[in-house]
């Protein structure tokens, strides 16, 4: 059973990873070559969508790694699935107090309602969304090797 949970925690954790790379590197340089109001109407989209999506896989992915950690406390690579959960708290943490405040004002701007300096908003939730991409990648890369 507990080679079960590790691989499903792996994948989705890899999943979740996978998804915001995407966004960080893919799509935002994709809706900010788009014309006139249309990349701002995305974020504002991608925004509403994808926050309301993404607090389910953090927090489910930090429960699956946390469940891992108790149920493989006597085993190999115990102390790696236990250092990726703390980064995945911190990227919940980094979420809560970086990310969503400027998410929640982002996903009700349209351009007729949007802040003079809403281009400088996005590109903050950028700079902090690359981190947390960074925080977890890294707790991928410490489930991945718990598992050999």
């Amino acid at each position: 059973m507990l080679n079960v949970l590790e691989v499903v925690t792996t994948v989705v954790v890899g999943l979740m990873v996978g998804v915001e790379f995407s966004v960080a590197f893919i799509m935002n340089r994709i809706l900010d070559a788009l014309p006139e109001d249309s990349g701002q109407i995305g974020h504002a989209h991608g925004g509403r969508m994808l926050g309301t999506l993404m607090p389910f896989w953090y927090i489910g992915s930090l429960v699956l790694s946390g469940i891992w950690a108790v149920a493989g406390w006597h085993h190999h690579g115990a102390g790696l699935v236990v250092t990726a959960a703390g980064l995945l708290i911190l990227s919940v943490v980094m979420s809560i107090l970086l990310l969503v405040p400027i998410n929640n004002r982002n996903k009700t701007w349209t351009p007729e309602n949007r802040p003079a300096d809403w281009k400088q908003q996005l590109h903050r939730w950028n700079r902090y969304h690359y981190l947390r991409v960074a925080v977890i990648i890294a707790a991928f890369t410490l489930l991945v090797a718990a598992l050999a």
